[in-house]
């Protein structure tokens, strides 16, 4: 094969990453169309987005201490963009306290720990070094986001229950893993198509999980205790968990799995979060003294 038809394949899945990353990136609009109508951020989290800034801006310094890698350059642009307009969009509903801790995040990640890597790379480092430097930044940095969507995996085993990982997604994420790991495999970058291994692996993890859960019943674990007290009354305690936290974790798997390209995440805001026991405590009139049956749930 000719370089030029490597050239060509190059400029192919580059294009392609550019096209699925865009909508990907797209994904949260449903979730801050709730927020809108809300008129309210309450129960969401930041958190994605700032990350998800942050990494595409180390990418686009990256690609700009390097040479033909514009594809790069334009996708985390257009992901700089719209990371800054979720995070506008959530500190203008925030409640002040969520708001609060937003800017400081920003303040960490953005303008401490990127203003770092640039200063300390640009002082310090010569100019061959700096590309290596900065690469194996991103490089270390998109893996251990990778490792968020092991909370996911998780999750779908206990629960047997697919509900918060939507095949669509998983499908899109490991498209979008595939295109972007022979994008830097033609390139010869292995900082861009290291990571991408992982990112289609969890993909494809995902949609094998899909389909062994898909039509699983979700399991409940019960448990069934004895203590002595006297009983008197039925009393039940169900604390509600608020849906938005289901978010959470989703964002991170997406933006995981962009998070070469990238192709970090602004994903789907539906996050699988760990639910607290909720105790039921049933103390009927007329069981016999000193007994109480306790259900956790």
């Amino acid at each position: 094969m000719t370089s030029q038809s490597f050239a060509h394949l190059t400029l192919v899945f580059g294009l392609l990453g550019n096209v699925v990353s865009f909508m990907v990136f797209l994904s949260p609009l449903p979730t801050f169309y709730k927020v809108y109508k809300k008129k309210s951020a309450e129960g969401y989290q930041s958190v994605p987005y700032v990350v998800g800034l942050f990494s595409a801006m180390l990418w686009i310094y990256y690609a700009l201490l390097k040479s033909n890698t514009m594809l790069l350059i334009t996708i985390n642009s257009v992901g700089c963009f719209i990371q800054t307009f979720y995070i506008c969009f959530f500190l203008f509903y925030a409640p002040k306290k969520a708001r609060i801790e937003s800017l400081k995040l920003i303040g960490l990640m953005i303008v401490v720990g990127f203003g770092l890597i640039v200063g300390l790379t640009q002082i310090l480092a010569t100019e061959v070094n700096r590309v290596r430097i900065v690469g194996w930044i991103c490089l270390v940095f998109s893996l251990c986001v990778f490792v968020a969507p092991l909370g996911v995996v998780r999750q779908v085993i206990k629960t047997k229950s697919v509900e918060y990982m939507p095949i669509l997604l998983s499908v899109a994420l490991t498209l979008n893993a595939i295109t972007w790991f022979f994008y830097g495999l033609l390139l010869r970058d292995v900082n861009i198509a290291v990571p991408n291994v992982l990112g289609f692996t969890f993909g494809v993890l995902q949609m094998i999980l899909y389909l062994v859960y898909k039509n699983k019943k979700p399991v409940c674990d019960e448990k069934v205790l004895s203590s002595g007290i006297e009983t008197k009354n039925i009393t039940t305690e169900i604390q509600k968990i608020p849906e938005n936290k289901d978010q959470e974790l989703m964002d991170v798997v997406k933006l995981s799995a962009l998070m070469c390209s990238i192709h970090v995440v602004g994903a789907k805001n539906n996050n699988l979060s760990n639910v607290d026991d909720h105790l039921v405590v049933v103390e009927p009139d007329h069981m016999p003294n000193h007994m109480t049956i306790e259900v956790a749930a």
